[in-house]
């Protein structure tokens, strides 16, 4: 019997699950491609799948359960404000354990509750990567390049994965999925897409080239789908009408293998007979083609819809992030040499359909959008609930550097001028990616700043902060390589760059410790103040990154992200590696059940924070003002806790020096003030409106000035 006919008669008996993971393995061998015609093609991609899933959907009552027309920001924070990033590959578990079984033990959930971390954020987990010559080929971006709408076998079965959602809700947890809204891999859609397949290539930005034309078209070597193309033959085929040209940035910008988003496929026969030749759009790398949002078919839209149906209703996914979702439309510019790409109309609709359809189905969404606070704000009127504080963070980053806090109070300055708040963020320490240093608020603003005692526009300003964090994290730092946007480092390897720390695989245990009160501090700043705090298994167990010849076959396109994902080991499993190509990253961490009995452990301070900030609900709280202070290290948040009728200070010590200084505030006249974390009396008059904040170096107070009551 055939391969595919197993697969048929599997099929014909409802055996849907086991069709599923056979036709996978197969794939994953490479012996099936060549042997399936186009319908079974058809049939395994994301297109035509999510056509299935919709059908349930359509006309049906349960489109209409939930309100989604506007953002329901306070909704999500009250059911988990606390969470941990996970990353699928960088997971150390025992060797009878899967991804899945490991993430939904109960051992690991008594854990994290312990802690106070009550959401896990999956990152992508559905298979990824691209095919060629009848194999698929591994994702080249952690997963970020998917092909398909099933789970990847090699972190478990549906069945564990259910079970880990079941014991996530059982310690009244939430899971948090992911969408790719941008791009796909190169997939069965890709592929049908290259064949001229009914609705396929309206999913992409790919235009087909008349045979004519294929002389402007470069040759794409025997090895490789595509090739990318050069400046100049992009201005050629802009110049024929083709494509729009130069896009505004170049990610991934390599002057051997990546000049522009553009590539260029080989020939390709399609369904009709016809040879064909392609150019697509790829912001990112040439095995993610990007979506094409305004396509008369609405094929994306539609692919994105079942995704979402996906997530929601089979993955029982209550929170979906959005990848990328900068980048979702783009148009000519005629009276510039380079497209409009960015800040783009389209990007903001697109952005408001996915979570409204997210709303509908009653999820939530929060988006990585590394834009100005006016983009932000607008895309958030009608769309995701929260928003990554890429700005925020990056001036957190420039204040342990630099001793100074003058630039992160200008960038809280301008947040509440644009008329946000904090709890519309994620304060998240390390993620899968690097430390993103782009500053995009400043990179075109021509506004006039005074900081510091001197007159700057947006762009000026921006150079000198980067040249400050030049000098003080990148200059004779060997272990902290980059890629353009920033640092490819742990947050613990940046905090040690801070300290001027140069040998951190050797450190003293003086330096560990010092290491150790820097990361601290940045965990307090982003755990005191409104919003969602997102905390990672790099920080829990404080990774150090990987050296450069530890992963030199993953960096060979230039992306040296890997760096920042080495293995991680939350409870001890003693595993040396997750796969050949991915080491355990050092780390001056325990494991977390070793933690959790030291009181003076990061984990136990981590829960100890978390623990206030839940009593007093500092996580839905309204930032009322960032005071000016005399001393430059010293950073004081005010905040109105919510239900309550006090204030709450979050100040912290950024210098290497103690501070005292006294602040003045209405709100504190007839206060007793309260150190939320020792739940001790700090020294202060009653009646007065004076308070004398007293700091240590890198150490962090949260205080409570509550109505006025003797002790």
């Amino acid at each position: 019997m055939t391969t595919l006919a197993t697969l048929y008669i599997l099929q014909l008996h409802g055996k849907e699950d086991m069709v599923r993971a056979l036709f996978v393995i197969l794939f994953l061998q490479g012996s099936i491609l060549k042997a399936m015609p186009i319908d079974e093609l058809e049939k395994n991609s994301m297109l035509y799948q999510s056509k299935q899933l919709s059908k349930k959907y359509i006309g049906s009552k349960a489109q209409w359960q939930h309100p989604y027309g506007l953002p329901k920001t306070n909704k999500l924070v009250a059911k988990s404000s606390a969470w941990f990033t996970s990353y699928a590959l960088s997971t150390i578990y025992p060797k009878e354990d899967t991804f899945f079984s490991f993430i939904g033990s109960e051992k690991l959930w008594d854990v994290f509750e312990d802690i106070g971390l009550s959401g896990i954020h999956l990152g992508p987990l559905n298979l990824a990567g691209q095919f060629f010559q009848d194999r698929l080929l591994p994702s080249a971006d952690g997963g970020f390049d998917p092909i398909s709408y099933e789970l990847d076998p090699k972190f478990g079965t549906y069945q564990e994965y259910l079970s880990f959602v079941k014991t996530v809700q059982e310690h009244r947890g939430i899971v948090i999925g992911d969408l790719v809204p941008g791009h796909t891999g190169r997939g069965y859609d890709f592929l049908l897409a290259l064949k001229n397949y009914e609705d396929y290539p309206g999913l992409y930005h790919m235009i087909e080239v008349e045979e004519k034309d294929w002389k402007y078209l470069p040759d794409v070597p025997d090895n490789q789908i595509s090739t990318n193309l050069s400046s100049k033959e992009v201005e050629n085929l802009k110049d024929k009408g083709y494509i729009v040209g130069r896009l505004q940035r170049v990610l991934f910008f390599d002057s051997k293998a990546k000049q522009t988003n553009w590539d260029a496929t080989r020939i390709f026969e399609g369904a009709d007979k016809k040879k064909r030749r392609w150019i697509y759009l790829h912001y990112f790398k040439d095995n993610q083609p990007s979506l094409n949002w305004l396509d008369p078919s609405f094929a994306a839209n539609r692919v994105i819809a079942g995704d979402i149906i996906l997530s929601t209703q089979k993955l029982h996914q209550t929170a979906l992030r959005l990848d990328a979702n900068a980048f979702l439309g783009l148009e000519i510019n005629p009276d510039y040499k380079k497209a409009w790409s960015e800040e783009h109309p389209l990007s903001i609709i697109a952005t408001d359909t996915i979570a409204m359809m997210t709303r509908k189905f009653g999820g939530f969404t929060f988006q990585e959008l590394n834009m100005p606070l006016k983009t932000i704000k607008e895309t958030m009127e009608f769309g995701p609930e929260l928003s990554y504080d890429f700005l925020i963070r990056a001036a957190s980053y420039h204040a342990l550097a630099t001793k100074n806090a003058d630039f992160l109070r200008l960038c809280y300055h301008l947040l509440l001028r644009e008329g946000m708040q904090p709890i519309q963020f994620i304060h998240a320490l390390q993620n899968h990616d690097e430390i993103n240093l782009e500053l995009i608020q400043f990179s075109h603003d021509k506004q006039k700043y005074f900081f510091q005692g001197k007159e700057y526009n947006g762009f000026e300003l921006k150079k000198e902060i980067l040249n400050d964090l030049s000098q003080k994290i990148l200059k004779n730092n060997e272990y902290t390589c980059s890629i353009e946007s920033g640092p490819c480092t742990t947050i613990v390897g940046l905090c040690a760059a801070s300290l001027g720390i140069n040998d951190i695989y050797n450190m003293s245990d003086k330096e560990v410790e010092k290491v150790k009160k820097a990361h601290l501090a940045l965990a307090f700043f982003n755990a005191m103040q409104p919003g969602v705090f997102a905390i990672s298994g790099w920080d829990l167990i404080g990774a150090l990154p990987l050296q450069e010849q530890q992963i030199n076959q993953l960096t060979q396109d230039g992306d040296r992200r890997w760096a920042n994902r080495g293995g991680y080991d939350l409870l001890g499993c003693c595993c040396n590696t997750i796969n050949q190509e991915l080491p355990k990253a050092p780390h001056i961490y325990s494991n977390l059940i070793k933690q959790l009995k030291d009181p003076s452990s990061f984990a136990s301070q981590i829960r100890g924070y978390l623990k206030a900030r839940n009593q007093y609900a500092i996580d839905a709280s309204y930032l009322t003002c960032v005071p000016s202070v005399v001393n430059p290290s010293l950073f004081i948040l005010i905040h109105r806790l919510s239900g309550l009728d006090c204030l709450q200070i979050t100040a912290i010590n950024f210098g290497d020096k103690p501070i005292q200084e006294t602040i003045e505030v209405d709100g504190f006249a007839y206060t007793n003030a309260t150190n939320i974390l020792t739940r001790k009396a700090e020294v202060k008059e009653a009646n007065s409106k004076r308070f004398t904040i007293i700091l240590e170096p890198l150490e962090s107070k949260a205080i409570v000035f509550e109505p006025y009551r003797s002790f």
